[in-house]
């Protein structure tokens, strides 16, 4: 680690391990074959980043802010004001989520600035759940791989390519088509030219900032009386809720949707933790950036609404089935600003989010390649031939790929692509608990830099909770609305979870039984100098077993070169 004081080891016996330690610590690495390779370094195992793609504050804040700011806030707003029915309330929960998100981001801070590696979450839970060993890390590779896709956002960017052109369809073979392209000059470009897809990811960060800042000015002069339509008023009875037709009447279900829904728009504000490794003095960038961000978006959402609420009707907002920026525009620039514009602006946003998200997923994909969770590991985690995580990013491309192709238009599509942030809340739930644990067992002698406030860490475990919990609330309208039943959501996401523990179970065991070798881990010293864990197959019978000796810590963290086994 790159500051080994800030990350303390805990005791360990032959069953548990630590996966930081000292650099100085490290002398051997081994191969994929278990083999020594004397001398070697995890550089010139060709993970290195070289310092001049490494990136700084700004590349980080627009990092975030591209897989934040996705279409959520040109079109939630409508659906949170249809369920609560108040303009007061639909303002205060976007900026209630705000806080919220401040607070998973003061936990993610703690953790990502004591173990500034890249994988975000794959890290802080090997650190807390090292108990079965290897499980939680299964858990979290299953529901990485196969829901860490960019289906949503890239069909989202072929529809409005095809609206903006005045060819409008919402889904189809046309917009997939557009969409299977977009993803394969994205993963093409962070393989090929990582730099320019960075510079790419700043230029639209830049762009959707200006954007939304657009509609925030143009909002004050709406409230000025600069507009097309009469005054809608909206602002007189602050506090006030509608009912009737369009409206959910308010209630406790009406209110923890429209809070769910705005927590989603939030969703992103961690994608830097991913990238540490990739980070000019990643301590330092991502305590400034990270909080930038989030607390730019916040304001830019609560301002965007303002502004919305200055320009819509409140009876044309909740009933409205299009994006409610084109009502916006439209009511401030007139019909022909709106249809032209917008959707390219929708369009452009879309694929900013696809480029951040495969940026950062593509690098969790090769950290767990890199451990040996993968099958094929070694292939999905080289970086050839262009010193890129080229094959984790086309991993990350099969997948999306098959989202976008596989399933028919209609609820099945909805189903799936909205299955990914569900199982999130539970690894999130698990992360700030796992907080709390080592603040508290002194046996761990958990140190970082940051420190969160217990009541901080408890808001955003709660948070999640709710998260986890709410979706399986029966709705107050028909149970099958979209197609299926409402409880099929929540229950294929821990389904997926789920999945991750049988796949522990047949890597780990049943495997390992039938083929005659067991799973041990290796120590490695990796690209920042740092030893890590890598796991390999060993024969359970000949001398190599005869040889082996469980991994173990002395008092000075300094480690016994061997083999730590399941």
């Amino acid at each position: 680690m790159a500051d080994a004081t800030s990350y303390k080891k805990p005791p360990v016996d032959n069953d548990t391990y630590s996966d930081h330690v000292d650099s100085e610590a490290a002398s051997e690495v081994y191969d994929e074959n278990g083999s020594l390779l004397s001398g070697k370094t995890g550089s010139s195992l060709g993970y290195g980043v070289p310092d001049s793609r490494k990136i700084g504050v700004t590349g980080a804040v627009f990092l975030i802010l591209n897989k934040m700011i996705g279409t959520g806030i040109f079109s939630t707003p409508s659906s949170i004001f249809a369920s609560t029915g108040s303009v007061g309330i639909s303002i205060l929960l976007w900026a209630v989520a705000g806080l919220l998100t401040l607070s998973g981001l003061s936990v993610y801070l703690e953790f990502g600035l004591a173990i500034p590696r890249s994988g975000g979450e794959k890290n802080y839970l090997e650190r807390v759940f090292r108990k079965p060993p290897f499980l939680i890390t299964s858990v979290f590779a299953v529901q990485m791989i196969l829901l860490g896709f960019s289906a949503g956002n890239s069909l989202a960017f072929g529809r409005y390519v095809l609206l903006a052109c005045g060819h409008p369809m919402p889904d189809g073979l046309v917009p997939r088509i557009i969409a299977v392209a977009c993803m394969t000059f994205v993963v093409l470009l962070h393989a090929i030219k990582p730099t320019w897809g960075l510079r790419l990811t700043n230029a639209l960060g830049v762009f959707k900032v200006l954007v939304l800042l657009l509609i925030v000015f143009a909002g004050f002069a709406a409230l000025a009386g600069y507009r097309l339509i009469p005054d809608p008023h909206n602002f007189d009875n602050f506090w006030a809720i509608e009912k009737g037709d369009g409206y959910g009447g308010g209630g406790a279900y009406a209110y923890a949707t429209a809070l769910l829904q705005v927590v989603y728009s939030y969703k992103g504000w961690e994608n830097a933790n991913y990238v540490m490794g990739e980070l000019k003095n990643p301590q330092r960038t991502l305590k400034i950036a990270a909080p930038l961000a989030v607390i730019g978006v916040t304001v830019l959402y609560v301002l965007a609404n303002v502004a919305y609420f200055a320009a819509i009707p409140k009876a044309e907002l909740a009933k409205s089935e299009v994006i409610v920026a084109g009502l916006f525009f439209r009511n401030m620039f007139g019909e022909s600003v709106a249809a032209r514009s917008l959707p390219a602006f929708v369009a452009l946003s879309n694929i900013g989010n696809v480029l951040a998200v495969s940026f950062a997923h593509s690098r969790v994909n090769q950290e767990l390649a890199k451990e040996g969770i993968l099958p094929w590991s070694n292939f999905w985690a080289s970086t050839k031939p262009f010193r890129t995580p080229a094959a984790a990013l086309f991993l990350h491309w099969i997948v999306t790929v098959i989202v976008l192709v596989a399933p028919p238009p209609g609820p099945a599509y909805n189903f799936i692509v909205n299955l990914y942030t569900y199982p999130g809340a539970w690894i999130n739930t698990m992360v700030a608990g796992g907080l709390i644990y080592l603040q508290f067992k002194k046996s761990e002698n958990w140190s970082s830099p940051w420190r969160t406030w217990l009541p901080v860490t408890i808001v955003y475990l709660l948070l999640n909770i709710f998260l986890a919990i709410t979706p399986f609330i029966p709705p107050n309208s028909d149970w099958n609305a979209d197609g299926y039943p409402y409880y099929a959501f929540p229950l294929v996401g821990i389904a997926i979870l789920l999945l991750g523990v049988v796949y522990w179970a047949v890597w780990t065991k049943l495997l390992p039984k039938l083929g005659g070798y067991s799973i041990v881990a290796e120590t490695v010293i990796d690209e920042t100098g740092e030893e890590v864990m890598r796991y390999h197959k060993v024969p359970t019978t000949g001398p190599r077993e005869a040889t082996a000796q469980p991994l173990l810590w002395d008092g000075n963290a300094s480690v016994h070169s061997g083999y730590g086994s399941l």
